[in-house]
C-alpha cells in the first residue's frame, strides 16, 4: 500500500497513516485521550495516530506508564525526560524530541535544558551523575551489543543503583520503540509543544 493511498484520514498532516476519528475509538481510548486533553488542553498527537491500532494503543500505554510511573523509582520525572530527548535525539526522532523537550522544560523550569541536551549532552549545564546517566542510555539506545561491566560499575559509582540502572533502561528502551514507530508513521509534532515553557516562570 502506498503512502498516497493511505493518507486517506482527515487529519493526513499528522502521520502517514490513518488518522481515526475521536468518535469511532473504543470507550477505554477515547476517554484515556479525553482525560489527556483536559489536563493538557489539546490531544498530543500521539495518542490519536496509535489509536488507529487499538489492541497496539493498550499495550504501548500500559508499558508507558509502567517505566514512567513506577512507584518507587528514584529517577525524577526531569531526569526521565533527559533520558528521552537524548536518546531520541540520538534516534532522530523529531516528535520525540519536540514533545519530550517540552515536558523537559517544564518538569526541570529549565527552558534552555532541552535543547541543550538533545544537541551534545555532554555540555549541558546538568551534573556528573545525570551526564553519566545519559551515557549509558545513548550506549544503550545506540550500541547496545557493547554495554560491559564497566558501564554498571559507572553508574553505581554515581550512586544509581541496580533499580535505578532497571529504570534508566526501561525508559530508554521503551523510547526506542516509541521513536522507531514515530518515525515510521511520519508521526508529527503538535504546534504547541515548540512553544512550551520556553520563558522561564516568574
Amino acid at each position: 500500500m502506498s503512502s498516497e493511498s493511505m493518507n486517506t484520514s482527515s487529519k493526513p498532516d499528522i502521520s502517514r497513516y490513518p488518522v481515526p476519528d475521536l468518535d469511532s475509538l473504543p470507550d477505554d481510548i477515547r476517554e484515556r485521550i479525553l482525560a489527556v486533553q483536559k489536563k493538557a488542553k489539546f490531544i498530543p498527537n500521539v495518542f490519536i495516530v496509535l489509536a488507529y491500532r487499538p489492541a497496539e494503543f493498550r499495550a504501548f500505554f500500559a508499558y508507558h506508564d509502567a517505566v514512567m510511573e513506577r512507584e518507587g523509582s528514584t529517577l525524577s520525572p526531569a531526569e526521565k525526560e533527559m533520558i528521552i530527548v537524548a536518546t531520541s535525539a540520538a534516534n532522530s526522532c523529531q516528535y520525540c524530541v519536540v514533545a519530550h523537550g517540552a515536558l523537559l522544560r517544564i518538569f526541570s523550569k529549565e527552558p534552555l535544558l532541552a535543547d541543550q541536551i538533545a544537541v551534545n549532552y555532554l555540555h549541558a549545564p546538568i551534573t556528573m551523575k545525570q551526564k553519566q546517566m545519559l551515557a549509558f542510555s545513548v550506549k544503550l539506545c545506540r550500541t547496545p551489543e557493547l554495554i560491559e561491566d564497566a558501564d554498571y560499575a559507572q553508574l553505581r559509582a554515581q550512586g544509581f543503583n541496580d533499580e535505578d540502572i532497571l529504570d534508566i533502561a526501561g525508559v530508554t528502551s521503551f523510547f526506542g520503540l516509541s521513536n522507531r514507530m514515530a518515525i515510521v508513521m511520519n508521526m508529527q509534532a503538535n504546534t504547541e509543544f515548540y512553544t512550551m515553557a520556553r520563558e522561564p516562570k516568574k
